[in-house]
This record gives structure tokens, C-alpha cells and sequence, in this order.
């Protein structure tokens, strides 16, 4: 196990200096700091519950290094498994950002989905459709998300306690505003996690975004580090 931590802990290493440079030399890039924590609970067997709290962070932006606050958001999840691998959720989040930032605006979110899953050998995949309403003082924001995700043991067929697991995903992503264009992103997120106890992960990643891409690009990295409590 040892040997899987350090040769793991290395790749991240290497790839958050390569973030972290590539931030340096780009002038549309933006950087953040995004911790978490979330709970998950069984209420059934089929109807599962999740809250979370998360803060965003500048760490570069205006072309320049910095450690401010953009953002906290609460959110809370209900998902509904209907068979064996697939469910339907619903979700609402609140982001609070007039605090922090006088000419932005706080949000509300509204989210629907539908999950499907499906196991081969120790690899997981799965595909989740998303559609949300994004509510804002002056706008409403209709975005529809699609998300494929591989979940990896990294020393043996499962994840035990105390070992490491990989988790990857791409996500594509249309908003649709009125009496705006619509507006294209792309997300790429790998992260490494650990099985601490039956009740407790962590996990350690990084985000790259592409935003607006098919407009004025802007790219965007998300240095992720989350705790997962499970009752």
C-alpha cells in the first residue's frame, strides 16, 4: 500500500506544478481553492440524503496570486434508487456571493436527475444526465449537464479500508439564458481518495474547465480537497 500512496502521491504532485505553471503563463485562466464537506445518509434503502458545505477561493486571478473568497454554498440531495443501477434525484443548493463580491449575486439552484450505473469487474462507470435552473435577482439560467465517470480501486479488485481509489470524469455542459448566446463548457476532474473508515473518505483532486468555449475561452482549474461522512 506504501508503494501505491507514493507513486500516487508523486503523479498529483507532478500535476498540480504543471497546473500551477500552466496558470502562470495564461492570461484568460483563473485559479480556485475548493474545499468541502459532506454527509451522506440512508433515510431507506432505496432514499439516500446528502448535504454538503463548500468554499471557493481565488488563488490566481487578474493575472496575479491570491488567496480571497468568491463563494460558500450549502446543498442538499435526495436520490431515489428505482433499480440496481439506476436512480432520480433532486437537489437545491444556495450559493452566497454578495458578500464576498458587491457586484455579483446570490444564487439558487434547482436541480433534477437521472443516474445510471454499471459494474465490470472493479471498475465502475457511470453516466449522470443533470438539468438545473439557476436563480438569480436579475436572470434565470436553464443548464443542462451530462457527466461519465470511472470509479478505480488502486490495490486490488476493491476499495478496503485505508487504500486508495481514482476518480475521473468529463463533463459536458450547455446554459441557456434569455437574450444571450448560448454558452458551451467542458469539465475534466481526476481525483485520488481514500477509504479512511466504513464512515469517512477524503479525496484530493484537480478540476480543468473550459468555459464559453466556443466563444472567448476561458479556462479555469479547480484545486479540489473534500471529507465524506456516511451514517
Amino acid at each position: 500500500m506504501t508503494m501505491y500512496c507514493t507513486r500516487f502521491r508523486f503523479i498529483f504532485t507532478l500535476l498540480l506544478f504543471l497546473c500551477v505553471r500552466y496558470v502562470q503563463s495564461q492570461n484568460n485562466t483563473v485559479a480556485y481553492w475548493e474545499p468541502e464537506v459532506a454527509l451522506n445518509y440512508k433515510v431507506t434503502p432505496l432514499l439516500k440524503q446528502n448535504l454538503s458545505l463548500s468554499n471557493r477561493n481565488y488563488t490566481y486571478h487578474n493575472n496575479k496570486s491570491q488567496l480571497t473568497v468568491r463563494q460558500i454554498e450549502i446543498a442538499h440531495f435526495s436520490s431515489l434508487t428505482i433499480d440496481p443501477y439506476k436512480s432520480i434525484g433532486l437537489g437545491v443548493q444556495y450559493r452566497f456571493r454578495e458578500v464576498f463580491e458587491n457586484d455579483k449575486e446570490n444564487e439558487l439552484r434547482l436541480t433534477q436527475q437521472f443516474n445510471i450505473t454499471k459494474i465490470t469487474n472493479s471498475v465502475r462507470f457511470g453516466n449522470r444526465f443533470r438539468i438545473e435552473q439557476r436563480i438569480q435577482p436579475s436572470t434565470l439560467i436553464h443548464r443542462f449537464r451530462y457527466r461519465f465517470a470511472i470509479d478505480i480501486p488502486l490495490k486490488g479488485l476493491r476499495t478496503d479500508i485505508g487504500e486508495p481509489y481514482l476518480v475521473a470524469t468529463t463533463e459536458s455542459l450547455l446554459s441557456i439564458e434569455k437574450s444571450t448566446k448560448a454558452m458551451y463548457d467542458q469539465r475534466i476532474t481526476s481525483q485520488i481518495g481514500w477509504s479512511i473508515s466504513n464512515h469517512l473518505k477524503a479525496q484530493l483532486g484537480v478540476q480543468f474547465r473550459m468555459e464559453n468555449y466556443t466563444e472567448k475561452t476561458e479556462h479555469v482549474f479547480l484545486f479540489l480537497n473534500s471529507l465524506v461522512i456516511s451514517l
